[in-house]
């Protein structure tokens, strides 16, 4: 059977009208909401046609159609056109992301924030995973005499702050040379390289004169290291789905929660996701605990280099090209926000 146009028609108009209503849609009401030019009942034929297609689905309880997972698909591939957000909302987007630039968490936090207040779903963030971030910079602060503040900056713009006790005395000086030999060991080199190679008797050796002082410092710079290699994932909005209609069924928002909970799974799924925008729908998910909802995701850079994903989770009836637009947008803001960040970084450097 034939997909033609007048089906496509048909199919595009019953998917907008179920996104917007969470109805199912009837011949009747697309005769009198949409200038399709035919009669009720050869909309109902084409609908049956639909239907045997695998396009539409039939609830029991209404007469109406919804669309199928394969519909949804078609229109994301085929029949959508990207919605273009006005410039207020791009502003909006901006203006946000950028009041709160200052650490790299709290960015991709916010990110996450902001994502799930404009789309009413769900959203999420994940910051770099331990294959892609490499160190940038390494600087040791005076703050008493036991004391000193370690601080690692990763290529991702990721920042650790870790206050240290030293038993050996150490000068300003003491302390910036031995910064700058560990940035220069150091830098560009993979975190989880760093911490698999042999490298602090190498580094220790190197450096005989400060060995007492690199003592003290180097245990503590490596499992900083090994805390940064945690991915973190930042969730916001799950109380959103409450008002979603698919969720009215208690036991399928408990289903929906209980999935999300499980941080280690859900970070896995994303991690395996390929980069770009990327959209599952329904069962094409891997997993069948979500093959009731749709997985919208895009990865953010630094300087060129991925370095996580953030996205929105709900369910398959679901405002694509509004939803993948923003998700896109902001995306594309996050990495630029970064990139100025870096640019910012390297002049502290110099």
């Amino acid at each position: 059977m034939e997909l033609t146009e007048r089906k496509l028609k048909i199919l595009q108009a019953i998917i907008s009208d179920y996104v917007k209503t969470a109805e199912p849609v009837g011949s009747r009401t697309l005769s009198k909401k949409y200038d399709l030019g035919i009669s009720p009942a050869t909309i109902r034929n084409e609908m049956a046609d639909l239907e045997e297609m695998g396009y539409l689905t039939h609830p029991h309880t209404s007469a109406g159609r919804v669309p199928s997972d394969a519909a949804y698909r078609l229109y994301v591939n085929a029949l959508m056109e990207k919605k273009e957000l006005s410039k207020e909302e791009k502003n909006v987007i901006a203006e946000r992301l950028h009041s709160n630039v200052h650490e790299f968490e709290k960015t991709i936090e916010h990110a996450a924030t902001i994502l799930s207040e404009i789309t009413n779903l769900t959203s999420f963030a994940l910051t770099p995973t331990k294959d892609e971030d490499s160190i940038k910079f390494i600087n040791l602060l005076p703050v008493d005499e036991n004391t000193i503040v370690m601080m690692i900056v990763s290529e991702s713009g990721k920042i650790s702050n870790t206050a240290l006790t030293v038993k050996v005395p150490y000068t300003e000086e003491n302390l910036q040379i031995l910064a700058k030999t560990m940035t220069y060991n150091y830098k560009g080199k993979k975190i989880s390289e760093v911490l698999t190679d042999n490298i602090i008797e190498n580094f220790e050796t190197d450096i005989a004169a400060m060995s007492g002082l690199a003592k003290d410092v180097m245990p503590n710079f490596m499992k900083t290291l090994e805390d940064m290699l945690n991915v973190n994932l930042y969730m916001e909005g799950l109380t959103n789905i409450f008002d979603i209609p698919e969720y009215n069924d208690l036991q399928k928002a408990r289903s929906f929660i209980e999935m999300l909970s499980q941080k280690d799974d859900f970070t896995k799924k994303l991690i395996e996701r390929e980069d770009g925008v990327i959209v599952t729908i329904g069962e094409e998910n891997a997993d069948d605990i979500m093959n009731d909802c749709s997985l919208i995701t895009a990865s953010y850079h630094v300087d060129g280099k991925l370095v996580g994903k953030i996205g929105v989770i709900g369910p398959t009836r679901m405002k694509y090209s509004e939803v993948t637009s923003i998700v896109e947008y902001l995306t594309d803001n996050l990495s630029s926000t970064f990139k100025l960040e870096s640019g910012g970084n390297e002049e502290d450097e110099r």
